[in-house]
């Protein structure tokens, strides 16, 4: 999904171009093809060639699998969600932490997160 994002539409031979390693052709078009059942991705035919494109925003997807995320991992808490970023997640910097901090601030006040 990253690559379809950062290339807007892509054929699965541009996805495989994008991807590291040496993956195979026909799970990259499997992966594809079960990208679209669920409703990630649409096709267009251009001749012999399909062209993937995202259905949804990419904010829209990014906040359905934080959800899910968090449900399955986190027993729907987003604060454990937070604890376990903060305790053992990569080191945030001083500006990560402040923006973080920022937003803390205005979700306390009902702002917009």
């Amino acid at each position: 999904m990253d690559i379809i994002y950062r290339l807007g539409r892509a054929t699965a031979n541009e996805v495989i171009a994008e991807l590291t390693g040496d993956p195979h052709s026909s799970t990259v078009r499997t992966q594809l093809r079960v990208l679209e059942e669920k409703g990630h991705l649409r096709h267009e035919e251009h001749g012999m060639l399909y062209v993937y494109f995202p259905v949804a925003p990419r904010h829209v997807v990014r906040q359905t699998a934080l959800r899910h995320m968090i449900e399955t991992f986190f027993e729907g808490s987003a604060e454990k969600m937070m604890a376990a970023l903060l305790g053992g997640g990569p080191k945030m910097t001083e500006e990560e932490l402040g923006r973080l901090s920022r937003l803390i601030d205005k979700a306390k006040k009902g702002g917009p997160k």
